[in-house]
């Protein structure tokens, strides 16, 4: 197999820089002028983690109906593989905007011409699989997401980071306003003149504040994502700050939760997101209803999809940890990375693993978020088949079919002048 080259995505596409080259995966070593292969090759790893946690929300079993060390994969992937998307997401938009310093001028402004291109083509694409699949397509976020990070794409590390934790600890609260503010009532109208809404389960108003990913809470995870790329990763001093972190972040906040709200209402909450239609990632065929608080007590609370700030906080912690910890991996073990290329090369056409499994789905009828689903073998099959078919196409091809297409339609950004 020939070397797996680092994508710049998560599922958007590859930038247009020309292939990076090392020894090996694991190799620390810098081609002039650009960052580390491993390092890259890091980033796909925890690119490939968020496919398979999300493979394992939409068709493993019920975590009701798990047990042993299934009952924890079920839990770290419930709300953390779509974070960890969004995260990546923010990560990849600066490795196309300038990653450790950001691209002005004419390369400044082509680069934020194709991003907003790529987030025209994501929410037209999110949309089509809605009508398709109906329910929840994640991509349609990551649309609204990419066009409200444009202004913050020269911003520095520390300041991306200011902005992320100001967003996590006040977007909450005034989401839990405005949706008291709106009321049901209000929100079907504004959904009755939403063109969106009439073509899918997802409309304008889904997208900003009421949907499953809403932009005014999940944006704190694409500015985390942001401030993470602009870090020197590969430094062995930055990466044990970022481990600590992570640590702090996923610890305090959900021990903080555990202690202001209590076990009970913590359960309720998770429950409450579980119970409803198509709960969790993409919950590509459920409802479009996002599970908000619906007391101020639960803004204390930290279940998964509950988008309060504790949530926010704890599952960026848990996203830091993966990333920081694949990219460890990556460049401290040349020899794992030589085995785990096949797994990278998933990480590479996220895009493709994503709407692939759609396809598949649809093709051999395999139930999605069903509470009577409780076997693992549609999720391990699904895993290996994402795993052997990004394997091959990666020894022919440098990007997925996807991201080759979206790609191909970014190219008239070189025309902005």
């Amino acid at each position: 197999m020939t070397q797996t080259q680092p994508s710049q995505e998560t599922p958007t596409p590859q930038d247009d820089s020309p292939p990076r080259h090392a020894d090996s995966p694991g190799s620390a070593g810098k081609a002039p002028g650009g960052p580390s292969f491993g390092r890259l090759v890091g980033v796909d790893l925890a690119r490939a983690l968020a496919v398979f946690g999300m493979y394992v929300v939409h068709i493993g079993p019920a975590l009701s109906e798990t047990s042993g060390v299934g009952t924890w994969v079920r839990y770290l992937a419930d709300g953390h593989s779509s974070v960890l998307f969004a995260t990546l997401a923010g990560f990849s938009l600066m490795l196309i905007a300038g990653r450790r310093e950001p691209k002005t001028g004419l390369a400044g402004r082509q680069a934020k011409a194709r991003i907003a291109i790529r987030a025209v083509v994501l929410l037209a694409l999110g949309t089509v699989l809605a009508m398709e699949y109906g329910g929840v397509i994640i991509l349609g976020f990551y649309g609204v997401y990419f066009l409200l990070a444009l202004p913050l794409l020269r911003l520095s590390a520390r300041t991306l980071a200011v902005v992320a934790a100001g967003l996590a600890l006040v977007t909450p609260q005034l989401a839990y306003v405005l949706n008291s503010l709106l009321g049901e009532s209000v929100q079907q109208s504004i959904n009755a003149y939403d063109p969106l809404k009439k073509l899918s389960e997802v409309g304008v108003l889904d997208l900003l504040l009421t949907g499953f990913y809403p932009a005014i809470t999940w944006m704190s995870f694409v500015v985390a994502g942001m401030a993470l790329a602009r870090l020197d990763l590969s430094a062995v001093s930055v990466q044990r700050r970022l481990a600590a972190l992570g640590a702090a972040l996923t610890v305090g906040a959900y021990g903080l939760s555990l202690l202001l709200a209590g076990k009970d209402a913590l359960r309720s909450m998770a429950e409450d997101g579980k119970s409803s239609a198509g709960y969790e990632e993409a919950s590509s065929f459920g409802s479009g209803s996002f599970p908000t608080p619906r007391s101020a007590s639960e803004l204390l609370s930290a279940g998964p999809h509950s988008g309060t700030t504790f949530d926010i906080i704890g599952s960026v912690g848990v996203a830091v940890l993966v990333v920081v910890g694949a990219t460890v991996l990556m460049d401290r073990l040349p020899r794992l990375g030589r085995l785990a290329k096949p797994v990278v090369a998933v990480g590479t056409m996220s895009l493709t693993a994503y709407v692939g499994h759609f396809l598949v789905q649809s093709a051999v009828g395999v139930p999605a978020g069903e509470s009577s689903q409780v076997s693992w073998l549609p999720v391990l099959a699904l895993i290996l088949g994402a795993i052997v078919f990004a394997a091959v196409w990666s020894r022919f091809f440098r990007r997925g079919p996807l991201e080759a297409l979206l790609n191909a339609a970014t190219r008239p950004a070189k025309y902005i002048r």
